[in-house]
């Protein structure tokens, strides 16, 4: 897989790209957890999302925060890391202009920004959400949220606790317009660290849900 690296708003962002044969493949970028608590793309989370995405046709990008591995800059409380995700999505999309379908999947914090960069981009047609924190951080940005898309999260996840992501859902779900999916995996924290029982069904309940709503997408 090519290593990559692009601009971003505060020097060079270091990055992984899997492009498709197709020159109209969907593309999707995966966005990681907080760079403050040891988060990076090669998070094993992320890394899933990035293939769970690739075998399912889409050309896929993952990279590093500001100040994470070899990208330039420092964090920013979410606000220039969510002018990072920009800045990944402009390169992907410039990489891949015939793409008709654009996703966002971000892990933990990334599901934070990934959900704020889909506020700002109206091109993005479905979001991921794994394990989000509601409870740290506020989602209420979201008046309306624009997209359809799955928020999934573990049973026993002790740091984004299951009732604050069971609030934010039904508050989703009150808007009209869109349809929120919500899963959860019996017995999982926060990482799905069981990969039999708990990583494995969190990335095929992904690819069940993305596989669907592309099927619906193209009818």
């Amino acid at each position: 897989m090519p290593e990559v690296i692009f601009a971003g708003p505060e020097g060079r962002l270091e990055g992984r790209y899997h492009p498709q044969k197709q020159p109209d493949a969907p593309i999707a970028i995966i966005l990681h957890p907080h760079p403050q608590f040891g988060g990076t793309m090669n998070n094993r989370v992320v890394h899933r999302l990035h293939y769970a995405f690739y075998e399912l046709g889409f050309t896929v990008l993952r990279f590093n925060f500001r100040g994470v591995g070899r990208s330039q800059g420092e964090y920013d409380q979410g606000i220039g890391e969510l002018s990072d995700a920009a800045s990944a999505l402009d390169y992907l999309q410039a990489m891949n202009p015939n793409s008709k379908h654009c996703w966002v999947a971000g892990f933990s914090f990334g599901a934070w920004i990934g959900m704020q960069l889909l506020m700002r981009r109206p091109e993005i047609t479905g979001f991921i959400s794994v394990s989000p924190p509601a409870n740290m951080y506020d989602f209420s940005f979201l008046a309306p949220c624009p997209s359809s898309g799955l928020i999934i999260n573990g049973t026993a996840d002790r740091v984004a606790p299951p009732k604050d992501t069971a609030a934010l859902v039904s508050k989703l779900r009150e808007q009209k317009g869109i349809t929120i999916t919500h899963e959860q995996i019996e017995g999982a924290g926060h990482f799905f660290e069981n990969e039999e029982e708990q990583m494995a069904p969190m990335i095929s309940t992904v690819q069940a849900y993305v596989r669907r709503r592309l099927g619906e997408q193209t009818r």
